[in-house]
């Protein structure tokens, strides 16, 4: 895997080492991130990512180090290190270096990463309601992306492959449907496209909240509200949207088989013509 890394103040090659043991960002997990896609010569919403970073540090008390339009010019850079069909992953961090326990937003620090990630086919994939729940704001940052929430979703997709599942439906303290284990999830109902409506147990995604938009400039009634796992037995077609693979289909929720259908084939459609007509970076 080629990899290129911007850290204090220069470019880096392959993975270095940039934490030590008694880095806060290792041993007490104060790290946020972000992450975005560059492939066939666009990165979509890299601006909106770069805006998420700064917000998440700001939430978890961090002090952001670079501007919204100084990280989309580090990507921006990064990128021209790659073949401009490479297909990447772009994920911008900072940490805390040090502190007890809290973090020392004094010592915070930063990271650009920038790494060959193909993107998945789009071949669908099952999944299934997790014993897990996604916390709320009073239990753990979630208005942030903070690498401390992943071990949660990490344990639902363990738990759900061992079922013989892909990927995890995760709800929120109430019993309704959050998210998946790794994106967010829609259903669609009688031509409808339907999404949880965020709730602060989960972040609004940036392609989420892409798609949405291009869904209803297409015409298409998208609805944001409470739904519940029934609701997803119960629906016509089953997608999800995220930053790794973007616009997916799942094909299989629970027992029960699903075609790939129309709103998905439209939401993915319409994703990738916005991508490659707006999107250039470089």
């Amino acid at each position: 895997m080629t990899a290129w890394h911007f850290f204090d103040g220069d470019w880096h090659e392959g993975n270095p080492a940039i934490m030590g043991p008694m880095s806060h960002g290792f041993w007490m997990a104060s790290t946020v991130f972000d992450g975005a896609r560059a492939f066939d010569g666009v990165a979509p919403d890299m601006d909106w990512h770069c805006r998420r970073l700064n917000a998440s540090a700001t939430a978890f008390g961090l002090t952001p180090l670079h501007t919204d339009e100084e990280l989309v010019a580090l990507v921006a850079e990064g990128l021209r290190k790659f073949p401009a069909d490479t297909q990447l992953y772009v994920r911008p961090m900072y940490w805390a270096e040090s502190g007890f326990v809290a973090a020392d937003p004094e010592t915070t620090r930063f990271c650009l990463s920038l790494h060959e990630s193909p993107l998945p086919e789009p071949n669908g994939f099952s999944v299934t309601l997790s014993p897990f729940r996604r916390p709320t704001l009073e239990m753990a940052p979630t208005n942030a992306k903070a690498a401390c929430l992943y071990p949660n979703s990490g344990r639902a997709l363990v738990e759900a492959k061992r079922r013989g599942f892909d990927n995890a439906v995760l709800c929120d303290a109430l019993g309704n449907v959050a998210e998946l284990a790794t994106a967010n999830i829609w259903l669609g109902k009688d031509g409808c496209a339907h999404t949880p409506v965020p709730n602060g147990t989960f972040l609004n995604g940036v392609t989420k909240q892409r798609t949405q938009g291009l869904l209803q400039q297409s015409g298409i009634e998208v609805i944001e509200r409470t739904l519940t796992w029934k609701d997803f037995l119960e629906a016509d077609e089953v997608f999800s949207t995220g930053n790794y693979g973007k616009v997916m289909p799942i094909t299989r929720v629970d027992g029960r088989e699903l075609q790939p259908g129309p709103l998905y084939r439209k939401a993915r459609e319409l994703y990738w013509d916005w991508a490659h007509s707006t999107a250039a970076l470089r």
